[in-house]
């Protein structure tokens, strides 16, 4: 019997120590940086490596900075929706709701709200959509001054209120909701970057500002379920699927968790989407060009009828556009996850309990993923040119189990908005118009004012 050598199996390589950025100072760390020019300075750190360690205060945080290891990050179980950004969203969204959701619950969540959003049930909301994108056009009058801030905010919310939520909630309350977030978000963005607890418990006018929002965004979420209930009415809606949805037990979901989720499809979720109709505003203002092929591709597809939800699905141009526009200048431009165990990505050691940061916003601008990477070009999104951008450096929606249950559903939305505002008319800014960005937890135009012309 011939005994062969066996070759001892070679050592794991050693994991290394992420480099440091450079430029914190004392006690604020790099969070100073992350105030006074945040989008530069996440764009600024791939420089020094794929995963680079961070001072906030008096906490390290690891920064991920490639397409591949974000979505390695997503994907991974080691990391679990926690950190920074969901401490200072759980004062808006509560512990119980499925954006904050971790294990268990979050699963039970999204098997509650999924069927809502599922490819098939989007098509109902198709009239609603329709609606409210024709009556956005018919509100405006030729020549007059369009507040894009409100005017974005009242159809979003009213969208996913009356699709979701079965309520015919008024402009009133799209703009108190209007009002309120821009508030609580501001605040919260603060809170985050700048982790000085007991500072923001003080008696301040910021610190008051932002309490009163807050309990306003609450009290709207509580007359919108008290409505329901005192109805009587079960229609076939998300608001109907909480009240009726039951726990592991087997028994009715708590009344907090319901407020919760509510909070979680009026807020974020109106936020998001009315960030970006205002950046998809600003897109058609600052290249015609586009808006013109926008009208073009609905002429070709309609022939001259009012664009509809089952034209969708043909305008490619116009949802090339609207994904562009999303590259460019995404609503959630910063993600946080904290790893449960000690673990690696990478190649560095990322221990236990550490708080891991990434921004969409540097990923999707990336010279290293994209070819002329700042311009707005909605064609590199056609299947020939698509392909050479890596996997990863476009996820609008997020990806894994994470990924926002609601994708379909405000590319319809936003696709539609898109094609009915083309049509109509063309759009200039005006004199005030302010169309730097604005940047909370979310990004947006600072104060976007433009005239609509006629075609």
């Amino acid at each position: 019997m011939t005994v062969e050598s066996v070759k001892p199996e070679a050592p794991a390589p050693e994991l290394r120590e992420p480099p440091r950025a450079g430029g914190g100072v004392p006690v604020l760390g790099h969070g100073w940086k992350l105030v006074r020019d945040p989008l530069a300075f996440m764009s600024r750190l791939r420089d020094h490596g794929d995963v680079v360690r961070l001072k906030l205060g008096p906490k390290t945080v690891y920064a991920v900075t490639t397409p591949e290891l974000t979505g390695a990050l997503a994907l991974s179980n080691d990391f679990i929706i926690a950190g920074p950004l969901w401490e200072s969203l759980e004062g808006l969204l509560g512990k119980e709701g499925v954006a904050t959701a971790n294990g268990p619950l979050h699963r039970r969540q999204r098997r509650t709200i999924q069927p809502a959003f599922r490819l098939d049930a989007i098509p109902a909301y198709g009239p609603i959509m329709e609606e409210e994108a024709h009556a956005l056009t018919e509100r405006w009058k030729p020549g007059e001054t369009i507040d894009c801030t409100s005017e974005s905010f009242r159809v979003a919310v009213r969208i996913a209120a009356r699709c979701l939520l079965r309520g015919d909630y008024m402009d009133e309350r799209a703009e108190r909701l209007c009002v309120a977030l821009a508030t609580v978000f501001r605040g919260m963005y603060r809170r985050m970057v700048v982790p000085l607890g007991p500072l923001y418990k003080l008696p301040l006018p910021a610190n008051r500002e932002f309490n009163r929002a807050l309990a306003d965004l609450h009290l709207l979420v509580d007359e919108i379920v008290a409505e329901r209930r005192a109805s009587g009415q079960k229609p076939d809606d998300l608001l109907t699927a909480l009240l009726e949805a039951k726990d592991e037990n087997g028994d009715p979901i708590g009344e907090q968790e319901i407020h919760d989720q509510v909070v979680a499809i009026l807020t974020p979720g109106s936020e998001t989407v009315a960030s970006t109709i205002m950046w998809l505003l600003h897109m058609l203002a600052e290249h015609p060009e586009h808006a013109d092929k926008v009208r073009d591709e609905v002429d070709a597809v309609t022939g001259g009828r009012p664009v509809a939800f089952q034209d969708v699905r043909n305008l490619r141009h116009t949802n090339n556009v609207v994904v562009e526009a999303m590259r460019l200048r995404p609503a959630v431009w910063i993600l946080t996850r904290r790893a449960v165990r000690d673990t690696e990505l990478g190649g560095y050691r990322i221990p236990a309990g550490a708080d891991i940061v990434y921004s969409p916003y540097a990923i999707q601008r990336d010279a290293k993923s994209y070819e002329r990477n700042l311009e707005f070009d909605p064609d590199r999104w056609l299947p020939d040119r698509v392909k050479d951008i890596p996997k990863h450096a476009m996820s609008p929606f997020s990806t894994g189990n994470r990924k926002c249950p609601s994708d379909h559903f405000s590319m319809a939305q936003l696709t539609l908005i898109t094609a009915a505002l083309a049509t109509r008319y063309r759009f200039e800014q005006v004199a005030g118009s302010d169309d730097g960005t604005r940047v909370g937890i979310t990004l947006r135009p600072q104060d976007l004012l433009l005239r609509p012309v006629p075609r």
